[in-house]
């Protein structure tokens, strides 16, 4: 099988695993809700949860069927072995004591942790300091609401965004997954200085996905690093792309503005579909197999789909070899354009 047919053949089969896998979850296709910003309550509680019993409750589902809008879920340290959702909540914090003190790893449901379900949303939830383990393919699952904000948490699988307004992945460690790190189904948000690694794709965006991808790491994945298809946006600004099968895909009528990225180390930088747009600037290609190719069975080169001021320059990491994608004081790839430095990560001086 060549690697056009090869590369149609996994995609065709993960897109498959993602109908299967909104279908376990929710049973219908979800309708889309707008969430409005509001504030919280002045009257608020802080419920803490403890499995030896020194909390409020033992599970953390309990604390959350009993919060109201605008309260606090502490959650001590812990190996969590239960199904959670959060949904019809407002303005609720769900807090643990450290991504390497609460582990939720679920029980019987595909997905261990879900933010909304059919035909309920949630808004302006945030999870924090907390590792969560997939189960049945799927780690956290977000669906039907808006303002979810995922922080310094730890997903060792999928992170799954269906019809979502503003979802918001910062500070975590995505990795593992039996698929893809983080797939966005007609859902809009950001994802910034996150850690994504080892699955078949590392973003995945489609339908009318408009999301931000800023300073995020993403390494050693099979396939594409960022996988755009259908009529999916994104700005791509100062990320680290190492060691993937390839750097960003532009399928379909895919758009994307992208500035000030490390690509390299992968079987190509970029890959364009003929109807996709692109703008590319101060983005620095390295040791790929090809740097810009258009989509097709041959993968023919299209150097002029290249941004202007594109560079092909060693990036000069401290050890990329332990996975240190930090930059040298000698790096060629600082004060480029307008980036103090390109990539996710300061450069040692910065320190």
């Amino acid at each position: 099988m060549n690697r056009h047919r090869f590369m149609m053949a996994t995609r065709g089969y993960f897109f498959s695993l993602i109908a299967f896998l909104i279908l376990q979850v929710s049973g219908l296709v979800l309708d889309n809700v707008q969430g409005e910003e509001t504030l919280p309550p002045s009257n608020t509680s802080i419920w803490q949860v403890a499995l030896d019993g020194s909390g409020h409750f033992t599970l953390i589902q309990e604390a959350i069927d009993q919060a109201s809008s605008g309260d606090t879920i502490l959650i001590k340290a812990g190996t969590y072995a239960e199904d959670v959702t959060v949904h019809s909540k407002d303005h609720l914090t769900i807090a643990g004591e450290g991504l390497d003190q609460v582990f939720i790893t679920g029980e019987k449901r595909v997905g261990s942790l879900h933010i909304g379900k059919w035909p309920y949303g949630a808004t302006n939830v945030t999870i924090q300091g907390m590792t969560v383990s997939q189960h049945g393919g799927l780690g956290v699952g977000i669906f039907n609401g808006s303002g979810v904000h995922l922080k310094k948490v730890h997903v060792k699988g999928m992170v799954f965004s269906q019809q979502v307004e503003g979802v918001h992945i910062e500070d975590c460690i995505i990795e593992d997954s039996e698929t893809t790190g983080v797939a966005f189904a007609n859902s809009s948000g950001s994802l910034v200085r996150n850690i994504i690694r080892h699955h078949d794709h590392g973003i995945a965006l489609g339908g009318n996905s408009e999301v931000t991808l800023r300073q995020n790491v993403i390494s050693d994945i099979l396939f594409e690093a960022v996988l755009m298809n259908d009529q999916s946006k994104a700005t791509v600004i100062r990320n680290t792309f190492v060691r993937n099968g390839g750097g960003v895909a532009f399928h379909d009528k895919a758009e994307a503005v992208v500035r000030g990225n490390i690509i390299g180390q992968s079987k190509f930088g970029f890959l364009f579909a003929p109807d996709s747009h692109t703008k590319l600037a101060f983005n620095t290609l390295y040791a790929n197999q090809g740097d810009y190719l258009l989509h097709g069975t041959s993968q023919t080169p299209i150097p002029e789909r290249a941004g202007k001021t594109d560079m092909t320059l060693a990036p000069g990491f401290v050890n990329p070899q332990e996975g240190d994608f930090r930059l040298r004081q000698d790096s060629a790839l600082l004060h480029i354009g307008e980036f103090p430095y390109l990539g996710a990560l300061p450069p040692l001086s910065a320190q």
